[in-house]
């Protein structure tokens, strides 16, 4: 079952606090996503370290309820 836009950014702000998530359903089929996330807790990572942390909120669910996610990620 494909996840919803609320399920996606529920996760995320769960995971990382006080962010700004912006999700979007780049097909309307509920399958392929774009999540821009602004956090101050990027501070000083890596964009392959914000990226992790933004997969890894999501709770093994990409590549199984979630099929595709571009991300975009950057500190306030």
């Amino acid at each position: 079952m494909p996840m919803s836009k609320k399920e996606i950014k529920d996760l995320i702000l769960e995971s990382i606090p006080n962010s700004i998530v912006e999700i979007e359903d780049l097909k309307g089929d509920g399958d392929h996503y774009s999540a821009t996330v602004i956090s101050k807790e990027f501070i000083g990572k890596s964009k392959i370290e914000q990226h992790k942390q933004v997969y890894d909120s999501l709770k093994g669910k990409m590549g199984k309820e979630l099929h595709a996610l571009m991300l975009k990620t950057r500190s306030e």
